[in-house]
């Protein structure tokens, strides 16, 4: 039988700083085109407390650090009875409410998530029945790039057919994973969801290039240990604290930024593209020092990030269609506008797209 020993081996130490890990190479995937799928419209819901860096510093916290290390303000965190569907559930209605459709059309539910309601069901399907939606539902799990395999999953059913209309969802619950003692890594989070429906579009708008990737060697890198097959839950492995989610930042942060600079190559590239013709940049709102680098690593002008890390924290699988519906919002999401989508995390899993609007 697997000992906490054997595992605190494998993934750290029980405290919850993790040991040193090498930082991963950045694989290169193959790279694809996805066009004739439309985003329709976009929605998002964030818990209405905000808990500033002001409030972690009365529970010990150095407020200042937070802000210089991550650029994050404050964050949202949800109240007892909410949970990952009810969050997930007031983002879809707000997106339906925007397209003008019902329950009746939907015939497709996708959800990134990594903080589910329960193990199983899929929590998906929780939000479907709930919406009175009548089509297949599923989970997809990539933590922080889930949104983005979630939505070219869907993309592919529209395309071929499969579903005329898509409903996609990004949300994530932080809050109720992220250890309150860990200084370094629970201050980084927060709490919400984002949506987005998908439909046949024309044949010049959808996904002009992505790549979807996986690099498994750095899973220890940031993980969540107990609760699976490995490490089942027990109360031996709660008194070490593997049922948080635990984060080794160093590594994670450089792999983060060489990530971000070869994928975005890449999908340039073999779109024909230049940063001076996109519209709007939206990086999975991990970090604000991380989005940074890369942008200036990249030559990507301020003007064209959306940056929103700053109130609501890494919000995971959330964070951009949190962050594309706020651009929608503002108006800054033109038909015909390229829209350029990276999101990145555990897996260590990512997505990067070129989106024509």
């Amino acid at each position: 039988m697997l000992r906490i020993s054997d595992f605190s081996n494998q993934v750290g130490a029980a405290h919850p700083t993790i040991m040193a890990h090498a930082v991963p190479k950045t694989s290169r995937s193959p790279l694809r085109k996805l066009l004739g799928v439309k985003i329709i419209a976009t929605g998002s819901f964030v818990p209405e407390q905000i808990v500033r860096n002001e409030d972690l510093a009365k529970l010990g916290y150095d407020a200042d650090w937070i802000r210089q290390r991550t650029g994050i303000l404050e964050r949202r965190h949800a109240p007892p009875e909410m949970a990952t569907s009810d969050m997930a559930i007031e983002a879809s209605k707000r997106v339906m409410e925007s397209a003008g459709v019902t329950a009746a059309d939907i015939d497709l539910l996708l959800l990134g998530t990594f903080t589910p309601d329960m193990p199983m069901p899929a929590t998906a399907c929780i939000v479907q029945d709930r919406l009175g939606i009548v089509a297949p539902a599923m989970d997809v799990q990539a933590a922080c790039a889930g949104f983005v395999y979630a939505m070219i999953t869907a993309m592919q059913f529209v395309k071929t057919g499969c579903s005329q209309m898509a409903l996609v969802i990004g949300a994530d619950m932080n809050s109720r994973v992220c250890n309150p003692a860990d200084k370094k890594t629970y201050p980084l989070f927060g709490d919400g969801a984002g949506a987005v429906l998908l439909a046949a579009g024309d044949e010049d708008q959808g996904v002009v290039s992505y790549t979807l990737g996986a690099d498994g060697s750095g899973a220890e890198l940031l993980c969540r240990p107990m609760g699976g097959s490995r490490l089942p839950p027990s109360a031996e492995a709660m008194r070490d604290n593997l049922h948080f989610l635990r984060m080794d930042g160093r590594p994670v942060f450089k792999w983060a930024i060489r990530l971000l600079h070869d994928t975005i190559t890449d999908v340039l590239d073999h779109a024909g593209v230049t940063i001076d013709e996109i519209d709007a940049v939206i990086f999975h709102q991990a970090n604000k020092r991380i989005i940074e680098a890369a942008a200036a690593d990249l030559n990507i002008p301020d003007e064209k990030l959306i940056i929103n890390v700053t109130r609501y924290g890494n919000t995971s699988a959330a964070s951009i269609p949190l962050a594309l519906d706020e651009a929608n919002e503002k108006g800054l999401l033109r038909r015909g506008g390229l829209v350029l989508l990276s999101g990145f995390g555990a897996g260590l899993a990512w997505g990067t797209t070129l989106l024509r609007w």
